[in-house]
């Protein structure tokens, strides 16, 4: 997997935290995104699902292509009391604990 130099910044400067008993991000949803996009990955697909029409979203996915590598990224994200983001690059798991 190649160096995700904004992604390591969200990390290091606390915007993203890992949550090892929920095994996800500790993050805002559109922070990781926007790294990713920032990291080279193009947006080709981004789905939100809504618990109703005026409110905010629950969750969402969003896939981006890296069209160099042709590596996939994708961000799943929910909305709880603190949005979870699960990262996945080129079919490995991005995790904290590893």
């Amino acid at each position: 997997m190649e160096r995700m130099n904004r992604l390591t910044e969200l990390r290091e400067n606390g915007t993203m935290r890992w949550s090892g008993e929920q095994h996800a991000w500790v993050a805002e949803p559109d922070a990781v995104v926007s790294a990713l996009a920032h990291d080279g990955f193009e947006e080709y697909e981004r789905e939100v699902a809504r618990c109703g029409h005026d409110r905010a979203p629950a969750g969402g996915v969003w896939q981006g292509l890296n069209s160099k590598t042709g590596a996939i990224a994708s961000a799943i994200w929910v909305r709880a009391d603190t949005p979870l983001v699960f990262i996945d690059i080129d079919g490995e798991t991005v995790r904290g604990d590893a």
